[in-house]
This record gives C-alpha cells, sequence and structure tokens, in this order.
C-alpha cells in the first residue's frame, strides 16, 4: 500500500502567509482558496473589498491546479489551440492557479482572485512557501 503526504492545517497558514505577503507587496489583497490534492476546499478567504466572483474564481484556479499537477495558466495557454478542454469539468483556464507539491509529489493547489496581474505570483509565493 502506498502512503499520500497530505496538507496539515498549519502547511495551510504557512502557505496563505506567503500569498498574502505577496499580494501584500503590490498594496493589494487577493481572495484565497487552497485545496486538497482531490480538490477539496481546506481554506477560502475574501477580503472585503473583493467581489463574490472572486470566491468562484480563486477555488476554480486552485482545484485546477491540484487537479493537472500544473498552473491553471497552462489550461490557459491550452485551451487556444484545444478549447474543447473548457468542457472538462472542476476546471477553469485563468491564471492564478498553482499546484502545491511536497517531495515531488501534489498534495494541493492555491488559487488567487481578484488582483489582477498579480494573482499568479501570488500564488507562485504560496505553492513555494510549503518546501521553503
Amino acid at each position: 500500500m502506498r502512503m499520500r503526504s497530505v496538507l496539515t492545517l498549519d502547511d495551510v497558514e504557512k502557505i496563505v502567509a506567503a500569498a498574502r505577503k505577496e499580494a501584500a507587496k503590490h498594496n493589494e489583497r487577493a481572495t484565497i482558496a487552497v485545496v486538497d490534492h482531490g480538490g477539496a476546499l481546506l481554506f477560502l478567504e475574501r477580503p472585503d473589498a473583493n467581489s463574490a466572483n472572486t470566491v468562484e474564481m480563486a477555488t476554480g484556479k486552485a482545484r485546477t491546479a491540484a487537479y493537472r499537477e500544473r498552473p491553471s495558466s497552462a489550461l490557459e495557454e491550452r485551451v487556444k489551440d484545444r478549447p474543447g478542454f473548457l468542457m472538462t469539468p472542476n476546471q477553469i483556464g485563468v491564471r492564478g492557479g498553482v499546484p502545491i507539491f511536497y517531495k515531488g509529489e501534489c498534495v494541493g493547489g492555491i488559487g488567487c482572485s481578484g488582483i489582477g496581474n498579480n494573482d499568479e505570483p501570488a500564488a507562485v509565493a504560496g505553492a513555494a512557501a510549503l518546501e521553503a
């Protein structure tokens, strides 16, 4: 039988803190979602100024990254040539979602939304915090 690493609450708090810190560098606050390897929501935060839509966007980006084990921006690029990929359930082809790896294994995903071009850098910073 195979053993699988999973995200703990301490891991999630570390990931979210790093994403917040990156967003703050740009004087922004992102909506942040963290999911486990199966796409189950572990954390969600929507700042008061962000729209309700950012909740679905951040969660979708995180799930896409976890399911595909690559950034949601990769799906964004892929659908340019093969738009049929957008029909896959529970995935969104918009940058801002990044898989979270631990010891070479995907353990989840983080998605950031509501801060435009800084969505992906905030998510990257969050995902990198686990390995740091």
